[in-house]
């Protein structure tokens, strides 16, 4: 099969494992700039143009879009999809995920556990908007971002109106959220393939740190998720219609709480924690799916 990965950097450890388990396994695989892509929008024969040749003999894709190149990145994907070319996760999808308040709201409509959130149109009011999800501390967050930026704890009223007001200001949509002491700084993540969990780790947050992302310095070990876990994870990745992405869950007092859900999840972290040979997954997963 031609497959080709979508990504802005060859050099990252995700592109370079599916490189690796996709010629293995006799592929040709290629990765691609998406932003280096020319989408040719015709009636009967819609293509894309890269550097000096029509990608018209593309099998697959897997998308590796980072949230900075969203837009066109899922304008390429949706070019591919018109083509009739089989990916890992839809356009549509891609962008339901990483808009947080978008799907939050869709995995509520399922029945997923999450911890109380709060949305508005850049309330005065912060008493009451903490009053919401149960007093102070809360989690602040950013609707778009990544890797724990644009996430605050505020632990008093003061500072979470001090936050709000600085991003009401800034313009920048935001959501609230309970914080869930005893969490103590760890989520779970759980990597979902063709609908199914392939591996999970949990990750710890650094010394003083709230936040566990690997990026932000936490450390990360393999953990058998329990059966609510592994429900949870299973029933985001049907809700978002994401056969492949990262689930992140808090455990809590009462269950497994769903924080987000990631189209388009780093595979260092995971792989390294749990042995487990996730690139080889999804490429598998493209195998049995490519032709349907």
């Amino acid at each position: 099969m031609n497959i080709v990965i979508l990504s802005r950097n060859a050099n990252l450890y995700s592109t370079d494992r599916l490189v690796e388990e996709g010629e293995q396994r006799g592929h040709k695989i290629e990765i691609i700039d998406p932003l280096k892509c020319d989408i040719i929008i015709e009636t009967e024969k819609p293509t894309i143009y890269y550097k000096d040749r029509y990608l018209d003999y593309v099998d697959a894709i897997i998308p590796r879009i980072g949230a900075s190149v969203t837009f066109y990145g899922c304008a390429v994907v949706r070019q591919f999809e018109m083509m009739n070319v089989f990916t890992t996760a839809s356009s549509d999808a891609i962008l339901r995920s990483r808009d947080k308040l978008k799907s939050l709201q869709r995995l509520s409509k399922a029945g997923i556990g999450m911890p109380k959130t709060v949305f508005t149109n850049y309330s005065r009011d912060v008493e009451e908007v903490i009053e919401h999800v149960g007093g102070v501390p809360v989690i602040i967050k950013l609707l778009e971002g990544t890797q724990g930026l644009g996430v605050v704890l505020a632990e008093s009223k003061n500072a979470a109106e001090s936050v709000l007001e600085a991003f009401n200001g800034l313009e920048a949509r935001v959501i609230v959220q309970e914080y869930i002491k005893e969490a103590k700084g760890a989520d779970l993540r759980a990597l979902v393939v063709d609908g199914q969990v392939v591996g999970a780790m949990k990750r710890q947050g650094k010394e003083g740190e709230f936040r566990s992302n690997l990026h932000r310095g936490g450390s990360a070990n393999i953990i058998k998720l329990s059966v609510d876990e592994l429900k949870v994870a299973m029933k985001a990745s049907k809700a978002l219609k994401l056969p492949v992405c990262g689930v992140d869950m808090l455990q809590s007092s009462r269950g497994p709480l769903l924080l987000e859900v990631n189209s388009s999840p780093g595979l260092e972290g995971i792989e390294k924690a749990t042995g487990r040979n996730i690139a080889r997954s999804i490429i598998t997963y493209i195998e049995k799916n490519s032709k349907k």
